[in-house]
């Protein structure tokens, strides 16, 4: 893992911590959405992670043309064999860049869906699986909401998790600056990893124990968002096997086959707050997901664990 993370640092400056969400998104074998205002290196994350695999990978600009047969895939009919044949679409890569995802049409957002869920594409009856490791790394502008599709709940809450980058600091934007004065450092990245080492990893998570009670710990944690009267939508079971996941990843990555309470806190705002929709009440009290999310980890009893 800390080779992946000193490749991709070639290109991208300071961010380690953000880095280090985007592998756990990958070793939990589960989606991000990355969320930012343009220009902050949203693109560039996704491109240098997918150099460092020796993995395919796609890109799909999205735009308000784009169809789903353009990512799942289309059958054309072969007039010399008399047959269909299927074109694989974009999805059927391991690294998947939906760049600009809320630029296309609900119709067209759906279309990922079921390989989110499930690692296939189903095209005119048939199945088609998806290799692994596999990962779609989506990305959308907050702010610039002129001809743009919000993602509703239901594929919002696909993404294992959602970060920000945000601003570099006055030293990061110059060490950037000076970076990319020459040649563009990504076009240098070469592979450090391959799949098979991605796969080996993500089954090392999911040997990570988790006792008992703080699996609990998870589950309260998770329930006190769906108690919240500041919120309209809590977040689903499927954020807490999210964040029962991240936690394991976590923990494999400081070094312990073991998880503790403090990895259930350090990743429950990256897992949880995109999925809570607040009440009106909250939003005239201008109080945001994240302090839903506080809220939650206030309430939740902390365990006391064996190790």
């Amino acid at each position: 893992m800390a080779r992946i993370i000193e490749n991709i640092e070639r290109v991208i400056v300071d961010k380690r911590r953000e880095i280090e969400l985007v592998l756990t998104a990958l070793l939990c074998r589960g989606h991000i959405l990355i969320e930012d205002v343009p220009g902050v290196g949203k693109t560039s994350i996704a491109s240098a992670l997918a150099k460092s695999l020796d993995c395919s990978f796609k890109r799909i600009q999205f735009t308000p043309d784009i169809m789903p047969a353009d990512i799942t895939g289309f059958s054309v009919y072969n007039p010399k064999t008399g047959d269909f044949e299927y074109r694989r679409g974009a999805i059927l890569s391991h690294v998947v860049l939906a760049d600009e995802i809320n630029r296309t049409s609900p119709k067209t957002q759906s279309s990922l869906l079921e390989a989110m869920e499930e690692n296939q594409v189903t095209v005119d009856g048939e199945t088609y699986r998806i290799g692994e490791p596999f990962i779609v790394i989506a990305t959308q502008n907050p702010v610039d909401y002129l001809g743009t599709y919000p993602l509703p709940e239901a594929q919002l809450d696909r993404f294992f998790m959602r970060i920000s980058l945000g601003y570099p600091s006055l030293g990061e934007e110059m060490r950037m600056v000076s970076r990319f004065t020459g040649e563009n450092p990504l076009a240098d990245l070469t592979p450090v990893v391959s799949g098979g080492d991605i796969i080996a990893l993500q089954e090392q998570v999911e040997r990570v124990y988790v006792e008992p009670v703080v699996n609990e710990y998870i589950v309260s944690l998770v329930r006190h968002t769906r108690e919240n009267a500041f919120l309209a939508l809590g977040a689903s079971p499927r954020a807490s096997i999210n964040l029962y996941r991240a936690a394991q990843a976590r923990a494999l990555y400081g070094g312990r086959d073991f998880v503790m309470p403090d990895d259930v806190v350090a990743m429950a705002p990256h897992v949880l707050t995109h999925r809570l929709v607040l009440s009106q009440e909250a939003r005239l009290k201008k109080l945001t997901q994240a302090d839903m999310v506080t809220m939650a980890v206030e309430a939740a009893k902390v365990p006391i664990t064996r190790r």
